[in-house]
């Protein structure tokens, strides 16, 4: 009769994780940083808290390639605490009702509660644009 051996077992299962491992590490590595920080966005829309917050600029900048890059300057505060951010917000254009160059003043920020540093003024889903 076959009597299984522990290490060997031991080692099977070690292996298997290994590979599962690296199966996981290879499917994040083929994310894109612009879809990683898609997904940031949805995350924090989906799981943030609003507060008011200030848009100070927007910087626009042209690239070589000839497309502008727009990124939006803002604060808040929370708890006695004030926050500056910047958001790229370059993919997010179409869902702009106006011209980027032209906001700045008053928004709603969403932050995600346990890291309030992690904040967005607009994504896919929502906007804090006024």
């Amino acid at each position: 009769m076959f009597e299984p051996n522990p290490w060997l077992i031991s080692a099977v299962g070690a292996a298997a994780l290994a590979a599962l491992g690296g199966l996981v590490w290879v499917w994040r590595r083929r994310v894109t940083p612009e879809e990683r920080e898609r997904r940031r966005r949805l995350e924090v829309n989906a799981h943030g808290r609003i507060t008011d917050g200030v848009i100070t600029e927007v910087l626009t900048v042209e690239a070589p390639s000839g497309r502008a890059s727009h990124l939006l300057h803002y604060s808040y505060d929370l708890h006695g605490v004030s926050y500056s951010a910047a958001q790229d917000i370059t993919d997010l254009v179409e869902h702009l009702r106006r011209d980027p160059g032209r906001i700045a003043g008053p928004s709603s920020v969403k932050y995600l509660p346990g890291n309030p540093f992690n904040s967005i003024v607009i994504c896919e889903q929502w906007s804090g644009l006024r």
